[in-house]
């Protein structure tokens, strides 16, 4: 019998094996299908064009090699009479010449126009085409025409592009090359084989985490690896801020010698971090240059208009958003930066410390202990979170966050919060082991040090640690624990780092501002004077409006995604950069918190504690304080999104966890469910992944606008 089972088991495994390699080929064959024909769209649709050479027309001025110079000056290109039908024009510049995107005006006469057409009250004419000079794919532009084209005008360029520009040929009616593109292909791979792992009848919602551990177990780190590789594919490749350069990579800043070479990015302002790590070599805390002597004698240096008179009167300029008082320029952003990172990094190198590195790190700390910490609850609270259920969770918990923005601008700016960030969840881990240890004291004194260090990163996020109240009351206040000798120890193991990171914090701020309290950032040399900023009832509004409730703006072109327009009646100044729309419209997973009530009274019958509830409870709650905080600190900015959504969404988190315990899961209402969470989560990862690619200042698409170009063309295979 037991031979007759392992006989049945093994070929039952091996159909299981057989049926998955199926399904999977089958999955890489649609890839492969969509590359070849639908990504390739083009290819087909002109394969039959017969090509024109409008080479003998061109007016430019001819080079060796027969290419064909355009210049400021002469850059229209115009021919009439063509009577011909055009498809597609061909634009081949040299790829030879500097990469630049270059707008081009096409404008043109045909059967339905007599004249060009251009933008009117209730029409658009034809837009500007972005061309990339080292983007061949880019360089053939197809037309919607009726008819025969009669007049043909082509303009090169604007008053932003970098003349001259090298033109070989110029043809209508050319065929495209076919094109394997080998990252979009792997894309879309990825994509089909994600919604095949997470199908409603997959597998992996019959792995749960308690029963089949081991499996689960697998799952979960090879989900958080690809992760990682994702964040950091995105950090090193997606990114002007790196500040690293081998022979491979960023080659153009390497040294030639070194087998790493580090170099500044960003701009000076961008070294604060940098500069102090320098400057406590020397014994100092303040930056070593100098202000300039009209702002030690202003009166209020801090008045960004008054500052910018004496500017443009002397020429010297003070440097910008960094703390300045009695004379000296301070950093005032978390010291804790500079203490793990930059004063070693500089200690042991001479170098300065690349910052994009340190954003890495923390990013792939934050994936791992938002993994370990989910874990802990959804094995140690509830009794039934399947692999799949847990995975589903995880993803918009790490890329929903605001750690995705963060990572676009991996500058001194974002450190200190995803620094936070990855402190706060490991902090929260190490309770949690805690909680279920014999020996709790070495996981307490090491979450307290993770959440009490928080102080020397963002201040904000101290919030975290009234998740304490919920988590140990019980423990120690209800049963009285903390009378005991035992109690007692581990009560001090939670209590000291506080102590101690407090007065470390505290003499540090002693020693710069004369005040254990004040860290500097009303100080800051800033758009506003942060002295006089204070609290206004009026901000509150706006900042609710912006960081909750704000639709998102779109357009029809990709990146789709576009700033949100921001007005208020607030009679005031506020503090407001680009942001891209309110959580609770952007972010739709997020309207499992309109059910809070429900699940948490399901949860409170269901159980005698109310850890978990409590826990949920908070961290909503926290989450608007800080939001409003921040807003009133110093205004409305997308990084500062990071603050709080990691909040809202962990409070989702646990809230799923225990509708996952209430509902019957062979129950129609479970089947339902399923799918309008499988909905939610897409549809919020989407908008946190487009949100990656909108142009914004100082990143890819500002500093390298050709390598963007060649992104906008992997995905608008059509135009």
């Amino acid at each position: 019998m037991d031979f007759e089972y392992h006989i049945n088991r093994h070929r039952e495994q091996v159909s299981k094996g057989l049926k998955l390699a199926r399904n999977v080929l089958v999955i890489v064959l649609i890839a492969l299908f969509l590359e070849v024909f639908l990504f390739n769209i083009n290819h087909y649709r002109s394969s039959g064009y017969e090509t024109i050479s409008l080479d003998d027309e061109l007016t430019f001025t001819e080079t060796k090699g027969e290419s064909y110079r355009i210049t400021a000056a002469n850059h229209l290109f115009e021919i009439h009479d063509l009577n011909k039908e055009v498809k597609n024009i061909h634009i081949e510049f040299d790829q030879a010449q500097p990469a630049q995107v270059v707008p081009i005006q096409i404008n043109f006469t045909d059967s339905a126009h007599e004249s060009y057409f251009y933008d009117t009250e209730f029409t658009a004419g034809i837009p500007l085409v972005d061309v990339s000079t080292n983007n061949w794919q880019s360089q053939y532009i197809y037309l919607e025409t009726t008819g025969y084209v009669d007049d043909l005008r082509i303009d090169f360029g604007d008053s932003e592009t970098l003349y001259p520009l090298v033109l070989k040929s110029l043809t209508i009616n050319a065929p495209e090359p076919f094109f394997f593109n080998n990252l979009r292909f792997m894309l879309v791979l990825g994509v089909l084989l994600l919604i095949y792992c997470f199908r409603p009848k997959s597998a992996i919602y019959r792995i749960f985490i308690v029963k089949h551990e081991r499996k689960a177990k697998a799952g979960i780190i090879a989900t958080m690896l690809v992760e990682i590789a994702l964040v950091s594919s995105f950090i090193l490749m997606g990114s002007n801020l790196v500040g690293v350069a081998t022979s491979s990579y960023n080659s153009g800043s390497w040294d030639g010698k070194s087998p790493v070479t580090f170099f500044e990015v960003g701009g000076d302002n961008a070294q604060q971090y940098a500069e102090l790590a320098k400057s406590m070599t020397r014994g100092e805390l303040y930056l070593e240059e100098e202000p300039p002597e009209w702002l030690v004698k202003m009166d209020n240096p801090y008045d960004k208009s008054a500052r910018d008179e004496f500017q443009k009167a002397t020429g010297e300029e003070p440097l910008f958003d960094v703390a300045y008082y009695d004379s000296h320029y301070y950093v005032y952003f978390g010291v804790l930066p500079v203490r793990i990172f930059y004063l070693p990094f500089y200690l042991v190198t001479g170098a300065n410390f690349p910052t994009a590195i340190g954003v890495l790190i923390c990013c792939i700390l934050f994936i791992a202990g938002c993994t370990a910490l989910l874990h802990r609850f959804a094995r140690f609270h509830f009794k039934r979170v399947s692999l799949g259920l847990f995975l589903l969770l995880q993803i918009p918990l790490i890329f929903c966050s605001g750690m995705l923005y963060l990572a676009k601008f991996p500058t001194f700016y974002s450190l200190p919060i995803i620094m936070a960030l990855a402190l706060v969840v490991w902090g929260l881990y190490f309770w949690m082991r805690g909680r279920t240890s014999k020996r709790a004291g070495k996981w307490y004194l090491a979450g307290s040090l993770c959440m009490a260090l928080v102080v020397a990163c963002r201040p904000q996020f101290l919030v975290f640690s009234l998740l304490a109240f919920p988590l140990f009351w019980r423990k120690f206040i209800t049963s009285r624990y903390i009378t005991t000798r035992k109690g007692m120890r581990e009560f001090a193991c939670l209590v000291l780092p506080y102590v101690v990171v407090a007065l470390a914090v505290m003499a540090y701020n002693y020693a710069r501002f004369g005040s254990p309290t004040n860290f500097g950032a009303n100080y800051n040399l800033t758009l506003n004077d942060m002295t006089q900023r204070g609290t206004v009832f009026g901000r509150f509004f706006p900042a609710l409006f912006a960081y909750f409730l704000q639709t998102p703006s779109t357009d029809a072109t990709f990146h789709w995604l576009l700033p949100t327009p921001f007005d208020t009646t607030y009679i005031g100044q506020t503090v407001k950069e680009v942001t891209f729309g309110g959580i609770f419209l952007c972010l739709p997973v997020l309207w499992v918190l309109f059910f809070s009530k429900r699940l948490l009274s399901f949860r409170i019958r269901q159980h005698e504690t109310r850890t978990v509830a409590g826990v949920i409870l908070l961290m909503i709650i926290a989450g608007f304080a800080v939001a409003l905080l921040d807003a009133q600190m110093a205004g409305i900015l997308q990084r500062y999104y990071a603050d709080f959504t990691f909040l809202f969404l962990a409070a989702v988190v646990l809230l799923c966890f225990i509708a996952n315990e209430a509902i019957d899961h062979r129950s129609a209402t479970y089947k339902v469910c399923q799918h309008v969470l499988m909905a939610l989560v897409a549809i919020s990862l989407f908008y946190s992944m487009l949100m990656c690619f909108v142009p914004e200042t100082g990143w890819l698409s500002e500093a390298y606008p050709w390598a963007y170009h060649n992104l906008v063309e992997m995905v608008v295979f059509w135009s």
